[in-house]
């Protein structure tokens, strides 16, 4: 899906400006044909090697929160405090006892591979020590499940949810403490697991998450300093430099992790070790030179500070230069064991950021993060609403061929895409279906510009807990009937869709309009020619 460019010509100003609106909307309308009923592709397109997936997470999908040995961890904490439109996942989607069920339903939709996150207190409920016994066998069958039905299990190891004790204890990810904590958490999974797992991702989301929970508050553990608390005050934190302090822990826990994997495991086990981001669509506002570098710097500022150090063993410049003191250095020894210290890299992607310049803001004496980046942030109005998201997959083929560029095309799963509808609107979610389509053409297009994509993984399996949504919203696939005490699921028209492009079906008839008439055609096989 190639994004539209402006046409110039050698002309008065006005006509100029008449006929680049003209091409613009033009291009727009055909753009947005393109992306509902045009582009023709199937799975044998794709690299015979290349993996199509789902997922969930422990703390979205588990439930079962007070059984068998599982202590809090601070995505809880966060939720019965009540952050979370009084929503929380004590029960989610209960698939600490349906699973079975659920790898049943994987089998059917016909997925490669399941992306999900092991429960760090369940498995060690101090954050350190003894391991919970049932927690082990949980996560021992719910893999041999996977494995057993050809199913590829891609296991993250920390996805919001540090167990509350090492919160409570020393401040979690604030202190260097948990280096060795999060090591030795490893080590018991990769012991355990690793015979079977092959692809880990150590954090899920390290910028966002401590953006949310260092910085501005409003995610887990909701730590901030005023004036910079966004959205929830908080009496604990320094948003000045709790947000560089958490990342650069989390970075040197990776990369411990890692040369721990890599000397003790490797060998055997033969598995692949990443790291997954956070990624927009970063787009000027404004034809300048001053929004062209604002959108630079926040790619720097999203992507750069976690690439950065694991390919080239150091922040980006911009960075320490607005950031100064505030952000911790790296030792060389720190520096070499972060270079390379990454398999592959888990991108997470679902929609745009425009950027105009905010160099201004450099010159406050008190600055934090968002201040640092000197760029204004415009997001869409579906980032926190319960609005769709629009149907722009360019920006996500333009974001992958930047990355080829700045980070030397790395291997890279795309481990969360998806819709944003609103829950219980309807089965027959056409909007998921065209989300779905216009973005796998967009990966399928970045493979063909030469990046090094090895998979896709639509999110999420399930209707599940969402972390800024609750249950308002719905991402899934399969719907879960949350008034049925047995929580059913239902496939949506999007789990069809997806089932029979991933059995072999041609999306060269998905159109808008025809779903619309008639979500039948899915289900019959007609648009699958």
């Amino acid at each position: 899906m190639m994004k539209p460019e402006p046409c110039l010509g050698l002309m008065s100003i006005n006509v100029a400006l008449k006929l680049t609106l003209l091409v613009l909307l033009f291009l727009n309308f055909v753009g947005m044909s393109l992306v509902l009923s045009a582009d023709d592709y199937n799975r044998n397109d794709f690299p015979t090697d290349f993996v199509f997936g789902s997922g969930t997470s422990a703390y979205q999908w588990e439930g079962a929160v007070n059984e068998d040995g599982r202590t809090p961890s601070i995505w809880d904490t966060y939720a019965h405090a009540g952050f979370v439109h009084g929503d929380n996942a004590d029960i989610a989607c209960d698939g600490y006892h349906k699973y079975k069920e659920d790898v049943k339903l994987m089998v059917e939709t016909g997925l490669d591979a399941y992306r999900l996150s092991i429960s760090w207190s369940r498995l060690i409920p101090n954050g350190r020590g003894p391991i919970n016994p049932k927690g082990l066998q949980f996560y021992n069958n719910f893999i041999n499940e996977l494995i057993s039905n050809g199913i590829q299990p891609h296991v993250t190891l920390h996805n919001f949810d540090l167990p509350q004790a090492l919160e409570d204890e020393y401040g979690g990810w604030v202190s260097p403490k948990i280096i060795r904590d999060f090591t030795n958490y490893a080590d018991v999974c990769f012991r355990e697991f690793g015979d079977r797992v092959l692809y880990w991702n150590t954090v899920n989301e390290p910028n966002v998450f401590t953006i949310g929970g260092y910085d501005e508050g409003t995610t887990p553990p909701t730590r901030c300093s005023p004036p910079f608390c966004k959205k929830y005050n908080s009496s604990r934190g320094d948003s000045t430099t709790e947000p560089y302090l958490a990342v650069h822990h989390i970075l040197l826990s990776h990369s411990s992790a890692v040369r721990l994997y890599r000397r003790k495991y490797k060998d055997k086990q033969h598995g692949f070790i990443g790291i997954a981001v956070y990624s927009f669509g970063f787009i000027p506002a404004n034809d300048t030179d001053e929004d062209r570098a604002a959108t630079q710097r926040a790619r720097d500022f999203f992507l750069g500070w976690i690439l950065g150090p694991l390919v080239h063993g150091d922040y980006p410049v911009s960075m320490k230069t607005n950031a100064g003191s505030r952000i911790p250095t790296f030792s060389d020894r720190e520096s070499a064991q972060l270079k390379g210290s990454c398999d592959f890299i888990g991108v997470i992607f679902y929609d745009n950021l425009n950027i105009t310049d905010n160099s201004i803001a450099l010159k406050r004496n008190l600055r934090d993060y968002d201040t640092d980046m000197a760029a204004q942030l415009i997001f869409g109005p579906a980032l926190f609403s319960n609005e769709e998201y629009p149907v722009t997959p360019w920006t996500l083929r333009e974001e992958l061929n930047i990355m080829k560029t700045l980070y030397g095309n790395p291997p890279i799963f795309i481990y969360e895409n998806g819709q944003r509808t609103p829950r219980n609107s309807s089965l027959q979610d056409v909007k998921r279906v065209e989300y779905l389509h216009g973005y796998i053409g967009a990966v399928l297009d970045s493979i063909r510009d030469g990046s090094n994509i090895k998979g896709y993984f639509a999110w999420s399996f399930m209707d599940v807990f969402e972390l800024l949504d609750g249950y308002n919203a719905s991402f899934g696939l399969y719907y879960v009937d949350r008034d049925d005490p047995k929580l059913k699921r239902y496939p949506k028209l999007s789990a069809e869709w997806y089932g029979n492009f991933l059995k072999g079906g041609n999306t060269s008839g998905v159109g808008a309009i025809e779903l619309e008439k008639d979500p039948s055609l899915v289900s019959v096989g007609r648009l699958f020619q």
